[in-house]
């Protein structure tokens, strides 16, 4: 196999990975929405914002793309490759669990703005703690590119 081929397989994962997670995320939040909505439709755009944090790490597959993607030439030694396919694995797989993860938060703290709770702000401090481990895999994405000469 081409050294290129591997590393696109990388690059695929990665944006494939933590668009499935964001994708996932966003609906079932998107789902607790639509049932906290019955019970207070007031707070619609609480229940929005909290809707689309899991689809920012969507958003980080596709920005570590354009991190690797001048390494992306047809002359790529394997170490390089094999770099890129690492970064992707590990960046998607991180998108992946913490959209995931991070929706669950979300939709509880949907459900308690839906029944009457003012939550709002401390769901979101609880949510960053998942989307921090997006952000460190984005930025050892942005590292792995940097070594790779």
């Amino acid at each position: 196999m081409e050294p290129i081929i591997l590393a696109y397989i990388g690059v695929g994962l990665m944006v494939g990975l933590a668009g499935v997670g964001s994708a996932t995320g966003v609906s079932i939040t998107a789902n607790a929405s639509i049932g906290a909505m019955k019970k207070n439709p007031d707070a619609f755009g609480n229940y929005m914002v909290l809707s689309a944090l899991p689809g920012t790490q969507g958003l980080y597959g596709f920005l570590g793309y354009f991190l690797l993607k001048g390494h992306l030439v047809a002359d790529i030694t394997l170490l390089q490759a094999a770099g890129i396919f690492g970064a992707g694995i590990a960046l998607g797989s991180v998108c992946l669990l913490s959209a995931i993860r991070q929706s669950q938060v979300c939709a509880n703290g949907i459900a308690g703005i839906g029944a009457g709770y003012d939550v709002f702000g401390k769901t979101m401090i609880l949510a960053v703690f998942a989307e921090l481990y997006a952000i460190v895999a984005l930025a050892a994405t942005f590292l792995i590119g940097r070594s790779l000469g």
